[in-house]
């Protein structure tokens, strides 16, 4: 276990422990019981995609499975086979998998580059077609397809958003208007399978709110407590209230 993870181990049990002194319980005890198999959450990436819109959910993901019982699995993929990818700011991403959403119970699209039009990014993504025509053929029973920030454009390109609620950063609501969507004024729409969120820092409002729905809200109270961020926005949803 290196440094990051011990922290993370021991900041978990600090969560659901009880005071010094006495024996900490683990966070899994709380949670709701669910599905036995792996949550499996794959992070789409390409070249241009912005640093904070994937590792955001990465992390957020990531540290989840420190609060359930339920095993969580989190992996970058692309859908031009790339296996290093190369970010806005230079960071480069290797060890990036192959396409495979038929293995996904969760699908996050990342933003980045919808304004920079001759540079790597969303545009550039929307112009060459593949991640596009790759985001039309996933949807399937079972899988949950999210995207924030300008991320939210490629699922537009890809047909997903047309007449459905969603939204985007502030600058491609319009956009994203005109191409069919139903656009909210919200933080974080949640239409069922399809769940987007708005704005460069809304990766944690989208994961924060995925967890909650697919471990439970101790797992995302949980994350928050570790994190030290409370989820901020509106979360729009078309499930019925309860």
């Amino acid at each position: 276990m290196n440094r990051r993870q011990l922290l993370r181990a021991t900041t978990a049990l600090g969560t659901t422990g009880a005071l010094a002194g006495t024996a900490a319980v683990p966070a899994s005890a709380a949670e709701p019981t669910g599905p036995t198999g792996p949550l499996r959450i794959h992070v789409v990436m390409f070249d241009g995609v912005e640093e904070l819109d994937f590792a955001a959910p990465y992390e957020v993901f990531s540290a989840s499975g420190f609060f359930t019982p339920r095993p969580v699995e989190v992996r970058y993929v692309s859908a031009t086979e790339a296996r290093t990818v190369t970010a806005a700011y230079g960071t480069v991403i290797r060890g990036v998998h192959r396409w495979a959403p038929d293995e996904a119970d969760v699908l996050v699209v990342p933003g980045g580059g919808y304004a920079r039009r001759d540079s790597p990014g969303v545009r550039a993504e929307i112009g060459r077609g593949t991640l596009p025509r790759a985001l039309a053929s996933a949807p399937r029973p079972g899988l949950t397809i999210a995207a924030l920030c300008t991320g939210v454009m490629l699922l537009s390109a890809a047909g997903l958003t047309r007449g459905r609620p969603c939204t985007t950063h502030h600058k491609a609501k319009p956009d994203l208007e005109q191409q069919g969507g139903l656009v909210k004024n919200a933080r974080v729409v949640d239409d069922g399978d399809l769940v987007t969120a708005g704005g460069v820092t809304s990766g944690l409002e989208l994961a924060l709110w995925l967890a909650r729905r697919e471990l439970g809200p101790d797992a995302a109270t949980s994350l928050e407590t570790m994190l030290e961020y409370e989820a901020r926005g509106t979360v729009w949803t078309s499930a019925p209230l309860g």
